[in-house]
């Protein structure tokens, strides 16, 4: 594999489109990087946005995962990106659903995973694919869902685990990652979104009477890096969000997102140094501009 590789791990399908989509693009388009993208259950308990496919839901015919399984294929190819791995195999964990939700204690639930199980398959795939860099989520999972912070939980164990020789030597060399990278999304970018969706029927914020109730969002200066794609990785993004149709509707906050704010709330998507060296920066917050720097 080459050395120029980056790892992103990511719940559910659709959390690699909608989170880092538009990265995928832009690193998949250059030849000198190795892309893997590990996603940990299929979204077996996700919403069905779609009113005709309402019956595969998990409290009906609980078909759901399947499906997205193949809404996952075509949104990778769209994005470019071709290699791939479930974890533990492809239905080895079940979306867990919301925090608190009886799913949660599905025996195949992720959120109940043992963490070194579920991590040794995942430093097989490190130290197989030997990247540089590994993208996740931070310890709240972005917003607080069970299978975002267990991904967390999983990968940065995976990384420690990977990195000692001593550790199941049997799943290959031992391989440390350079830096590690936890999604995020600037305030200013949330204060925008907010503004822009206020009074609107599809307003995904219209629970929250302020920016300030929102469980996501870091202050500009703690993020460290903005990957902004140029306008064919932001159109692949916009390709693969639309093969996620059960989950990203027409006319969902997703899909008009870039109608109301333009393409470049779709092609920048930004992320927090959490392991290793910073590199250089651009701008008056001085963002790296490639994870591999």
């Amino acid at each position: 594999m080459s050395a120029r590789g980056i790892l992103f791990v990511h719940a559910h399908p659709d959390d690699e489109t909608v989170s880092t989509g538009s990265t995928l693009a832009h690193y998949a388009a250059r030849p000198d990087v190795h892309l893997t993208v590990v996603t940990c259950t299929l979204g077996e308990e996700g919403e069905v946005r779609v009113p005709h496919l309402a019956q595969l839901a998990a409290g009906e015919a609980d078909q759901l995962g399947g499906y997205r399984y193949w809404e996952y294929r075509r949104a990778v190819a769209a994005l470019g990106v071709t290699d791939t791995h479930f974890l533990g195999g492809v239905g080895r964990w079940r979306d867990s659903g919301m925090m608190g939700l009886p799913s949660n204690d599905h025996p195949r639930a992720f959120w109940g995973a043992d963490v070194d199980e579920a991590a040794a398959d995942l430093v097989a795939v490190l130290r197989d694919r030997r990247p540089e860099v590994l993208v996740t989520y931070d310890p709240d999972g972005f917003y607080g869902h069970p299978d975002h912070i267990q991904a967390h939980r999983v990968a940065m164990r995976a990384a420690d685990l990977a990195a000692d020789p001593a550790w199941r030597p049997d799943l290959g060399e031992a391989h440390e990652v350079r830096k590690i990278y936890w999604t995020t999304v600037p305030r200013s970018v949330v204060e925008a979104q907010f503004a822009a969706f206020a009074g609107a029927s599809d307003n995904p914020f219209a629970d929250a009477a302020s920016v300030d109730d929102l469980p996501f969002g870091s202050a500009d200066d703690e993020i460290h890096a903005c990957i902004t794609a140029g306008p064919h990785a932001a159109e692949q993004k916009r390709e693969a969000m639309a093969a996620h149709a059960t989950q990203i509707a027409p006319g969902d906050w997703l899909d008009v997102l870039g109608d109301k704010l333009g393409d470049g709330a779709i092609a920048a998507e930004y992320y927090i140094l959490a392991r290793g060296e910073r590199g250089p920066g651009e701008g008056p917050n001085a963002w790296e501009s490639d994870l591999l720097a």
